[in-house]
């Protein structure tokens, strides 16, 4: 698919279908790689949800981090983050206090208040292997999707930015829904198969796979990735 008229053009391999993007108008969204959701001890470890395919998503994402950084392609993390006095989580009246882990766990586990996704904490750090650069922009989120109460967009359009590389966890969880917000706002969003890890078992990776691919936008992995944005 070539859209895009414009300069400076290369073309993505994809599902269901190549797609052109423009990588002065691209930027690679980090969804909440964090210790709560990759790390042994972090909050979907603590409550018992299988963490195992987190260490492949990070290899993958910090090939796709470090060719974006190498092609000067915005690299924008997304931090699942709650205020120490639970400010920002919506509160009793909101859905959210009810379904979202962290919340749940803390309010089972009172000595883990101020110890989960809270901000400054290591629960809510972004894992080792994927450490921001002064140049990364960092957006702290407190709902499922990255545009829900941030400047997220505001962000996005000053810089120009028209496509989006989705790299996180979980997949299925904040990764699909900040995809589904961006799809809404007219960007191009572009997940990264290899470089995404589930919460849960395999048929919810496989379905926001088969969603993004066949509804909301295009499915491409970090192999191709590197090799696209790396050509001179």
């Amino acid at each position: 698919m070539n859209l895009h008229a414009e300069s400076k053009t290369v073309n993505l391999p994809a599902k269901p279908e190549d797609i052109t993007i423009v990588p002065a108008r691209t930027a690679v969204v980090v969804v909440d790689m964090q210790n709560a959701f990759a790390s042994k001890g972090g909050m979907l470890d603590l409550i018992g949800r299988d963490i195992s395919g987190a260490k492949s998503a990070i290899a993958a994402s910090k090939k796709v981090i470090e060719a974006a950084r190498a092609a000067k392609i915005k690299v924008v993390y997304l931090l699942m983050s709650y205020a120490p006095d639970l400010s920002n989580s919506g509160g009793v009246d909101s859905p959210h206090w009810h379904k979202e882990s962290g919340l749940i766990l803390m309010r089972k586990n009172p000595e883990l208040k101020g110890k989960i996704l809270t901000r400054g904490t290591w629960d809510e750090a972004v894992v080792d292997e994927l450490t921001p650069t002064p140049s990364d922009i960092i957006i702290r989120k407190s709902r499922y999707s990255g545009f829900v109460g941030t400047n997220l967009d505001e962000v996005l359009k000053t810089h120009n930015i028209k496509f989006l590389v989705f790299t996180g966890i979980a997949t299925n969880v904040c990764v699909e829904s900040t995809l589904r917000d961006a799809f809404f706002r007219e960007y191009w969003p572009i997940i990264v198969s290899d470089a995404v890890n589930n919460a849960g078992p395999p048929a919810t990776q496989q379905g926001t796979l088969w969603n993004v691919e066949a509804l909301f936008g295009w499915v491409t992995n970090s192999a191709d990735f590197v090799k696209t944005v790396s050509m001179k």
